[in-house]
């Protein structure tokens, strides 16, 4: 079962929230929290408040095992964005864009499922075959 939790009007930028969640996404929770505590980001602390409210709601709204759960996925949509201006030489004004975020954290009680990945294949190395005008054949490695 996924349980939801949401932080809306989160003052960070939603690409800075993005590069904490893709750490802990599939993670434990409480091994998800330890990672965003050392994660030296500020972001990271608004992350973790997410996580631990999705946490609490599985715990006391489904009655779920928290030592069971873990963090399924974490969104970041970008929200509005405060305007603001500074006031700049010769009657300019500068702008100034203090952007917010939205957060929802899904945390899961069941297994993980093994992703599908395409392998990528591995390189042989090309060999080229040069015959000299006589006598025998050799094999050398083809520049790259």
């Amino acid at each position: 079962m996924e349980v939801v939790a949401t932080a809306k009007w989160v003052r960070t930028t939603a690409r800075k929230a993005r590069l904490v969640t893709a750490t802990v996404e599939g993670l434990p929770v409480a091994e998800a929290l330890v990672i965003l505590k050392f994660t030296p980001r500020a972001a990271a602390r608004d992350v973790a408040n997410v996580i631990k409210s999705a946490a609490a709601n599985a715990e006391h709204n489904y009655n779920l095992d928290s030592s069971t759960l873990r963090v399924a996925r974490v969104e970041v949509e970008a929200a509005a964005i405060i305007k603001r201006f500074r006031p700049k030489p010769r009657g300019m004004s500068g702008s100034i864009f203090k952007r917010t975020a939205h957060l929802r954290a899904f945390v899961t009680d069941d297994e993980p499922t093994p992703r599908n990945r395409v392998r990528s294949k591995i390189r042989m190395p090309r060999t080229v075959v040069t015959a000299p005008a006589a006598g025998p054949s050799r094999e050398t490695p083809a520049p790259r």
